[in-house]
């Protein structure tokens, strides 16, 4: 029985075979496993993946390595996530994302005039009101240097920062670079509200652009062309010498991430103001019970909720969608 592979599999195959990090390679395997028609055609076929992927997620784990004296492949595509969501830095060489970083959270990047001062990725947690937001900052993407690791953090990651660096005469060719060569790993950075793209091989990121070393662009005319090449993005500028920019920064990128905070109170007290519950926009009453507990949210009849435009203590339903800010409050 034929095995009917659609076309772009053949493409996607050459690009396993050629690929040399294992990482990226079984992410390769596991597109190509799930490209595979389901029939007794491809069974053979689906049988050898799945073997090479089991091989595969032994060496990136080590198991493999320890066993016959192979190097081990170190994690650095995968951070994990903490906070309230997680974004990934990126962009060219010298655009200055380990001085955000530095600015924005307590982790303390290696930071130098010079490219190619960040060689492994570096989490930090940014304080935004009251929640946490983990950022990482990258090496840069130049055509000297592309980290095969950093197609996993971007696909990881729950949105991505675009680092432009407003001082730098090559901005506009810089950018373009990482945006083909992202595209090359069939990743498309799109703004927040953008329709997935329908090719099954391509993935979607949504992107926050930031200018940056705004003060260094004292005709502005940087950041024309960065609004040029990015009309329909949320475009921040920003200065490590600047509060006030810092704190735009903090509100893009919470406002990228899509999620409201909900907080609670026990009956007759007051609320908790410290760790909200988060949720996706238009999570209901039932999802913040959940994030609680499972057998809580099963036993629950009703919650009291307080909030912008809601009347003081009014009772709601399961169903009932939240808004950024309000205040529940649960009976048994």
């Amino acid at each position: 029985m034929p095995a009917n592979l659609p076309p772009h599999y053949y493409e996607l195959e050459r690009e396993f075979k050629a690929e040399r990090d294992p990482r990226e390679k079984l992410r390769l395997a596991q597109e190509l496993l799930a490209l595979m028609p389901k029939h007794k055609g491809t069974d053979k076929l689906q049988a050898e993946m799945k073997a090479k992927i089991s091989k595969l997620k032994k060496l990136t784990e080590g198991g493999e390595g320890k066993k016959h004296g192979a190097r081990s492949v170190a994690a650095e595509d995968y951070v994990e996530k903490e906070g309230a969501g997680q974004l990934v830095l990126i962009g060219p060489p010298n655009s200055g994302k380990s001085s955000l970083l530095d600015a924005l959270t307590h982790a303390r990047p290696l930071i130098g005039d010079y490219p190619y001062t960040t060689r492994k990725p570096l989490a930090g947690m940014m304080d935004f009101e009251t929640i946490q937001v983990q950022l990482i900052d990258t090496p840069p993407i130049s055509p000297e240097s592309y980290e095969n690791y950093l197609s996993g953090l971007v696909r990881n990651a729950d949105a991505v920062v675009l680092v432009c660096d407003l001082s730098a005469p090559t901005m506009e060719a810089d950018i373009k670079f990482v945006l083909d060569k992202l595209e090359e790993k069939r990743i498309l950075l799109k703004p927040s509200n953008t329709d997935a793209p329908d090719d099954p091989l391509l993935f979607h990121q949504r992107t926050l652009i930031c200018g940056h070393k705004e003060y260094d662009d004292e005709s502005g005319e940087m950041q024309k062309k960065l609004a040029g090449m990015f009309p329909e993005y949320e475009i921040v500028q920003t200065s490590i010498i600047d509060d006030e920019s810092l704190h735009a920064f903090r509100l893009a990128v919470y406002n990228i991430l899509s999620i409201i905070r909900v907080y609670t109170k026990p009956v007759g007290k007051d609320a908790d103001f410290i760790n909200p519950i988060i949720l996706p926009i238009g999570g209901t009453v039932e999802d913040a019970a959940y994030d609680l507990h499972k057998d809580f949210a099963q036993k629950f009849k009703f919650a009291k909720i307080w909030g912008q435009g809601k009347f003081d203590g009014q009772r709601v339903q399961r169903d009932f969608a939240l808004s950024d800010g309000d205040v529940l409050e649960f009976h048994l």
